[in-house]
């Protein structure tokens, strides 16, 4: 009887399905993005909405999570602020994944002065406080989601520079590249045709990771009242206005901090098992 091969993908997939923390993980991050995308047709309330005289009211049956001062409904709010959440974290993670991998291929493929000038870019680079240099680019751009985007996936390249670099470095002598050396096919698809498909694994694993990193720093920069702006909400925004009433209103601060807690744990467990999964080294022959 022939028995079937597994392709790495397959067997990718098969790995990470038995790692019970990845699957909780992916269940959580697959939930969380479900009910951000039906958020209209689930708030029970309009994310605007005010009621000055019922002020912040603790949970009830009309309000799960409670009210803020203003009285707007927390639920709706948090269902709201998730959407910008989540949105911050994947598109500054695709903004990072478009300038490192291309910074990191390029600089490992060329190779000599070319990749040392690159480099030492890179690690001048990583002496700069990143934080600061966020708020320094919303501060002088404007308060809005794109410039958020923008500032927030500029600052996480780097890491993906260099882990795509080290893989470059180690695919360009094989066999598949030195044929299409030989071809003349050009080096752009060389590189984006040929290298970069080949480094899927370590760029998937990584940008997995960095998507809880950016909502934790949109997080932060919402807390300081740099990034979103009310009347829109995000989880970090949420946590900056109920850290003000805390000891009377715990509610304020206990719920987006609990989702936005899930949420970057969810994130974890999902790339340490994509981790485990692709890594050869966790594989048994």
């Amino acid at each position: 009887m022939i028995e079937r091969g597994e392709s790495l993908w397959m067997d990718a997939r098969r790995r990470l399905f038995q790692n019970r923390a990845a699957v909780f993980g992916l269940a959580v991050v697959c939930v969380l993005v479900a009910l951000a995308i039906f958020t209209p047709y689930l708030a029970p309330y309009d994310y605007d909405r005010q009621d000055l005289a019922l002020g912040a009211a603790a949970p009830s049956a009309a309000h799960p999570f409670g009210t803020d001062s203003l009285g707007r409904d927390l639920l709706t709010r948090m269902l709201y602020g998730s959407r910008i959440s989540l949105l911050v974290g994947f598109l500054a993670t695709l903004v990072s994944m478009g300038i490192g991998v291309t910074y990191g291929a390029v600089s490992g493929y060329l190779g000599g002065r070319t990749d040392g000038i690159l480099m030492r870019t890179v690690d001048i680079l990583y002496a700069l406080p990143f934080i600061f240099f966020v708020i320094i680019l919303m501060v002088y751009f404007g308060r809005s989601l794109v410039n958020l985007f923008i500032a927030l996936g500029c600052i996480q390249w780097l890491t993906m520079a260099r882990i795509v670099r080290g893989q470059v470095i180690s695919l360009k002598q094989k066999e598949f590249v030195e044929a299409a050396v030989a071809m003349g096919v050009s080096t752009p698809s060389i590189v984006f045709r040929h290298l970069v498909p080949n480094v899927l694994g370590p760029i998937i694993v990584y940008a997995t990771l960095t998507v809880p990193t950016v909502m934790l720093e949109e997080a932060f920069i919402s807390f300081l009242g740099l990034g979103v702006q009310p009347p829109m909400s995000s989880w970090g925004l949420l946590m900056s206005d109920g850290v003000k009433h805390l000891e009377l209103e715990p509610w304020l601060i206990l719920f987006p901090g609990f989702f936005l807690s899930l949420t970057l744990f969810s994130l974890n467990f999902l790339g340490d098992g994509l981790r485990d999964a692709l890594d050869p080294r966790y594989r048994s022959d």
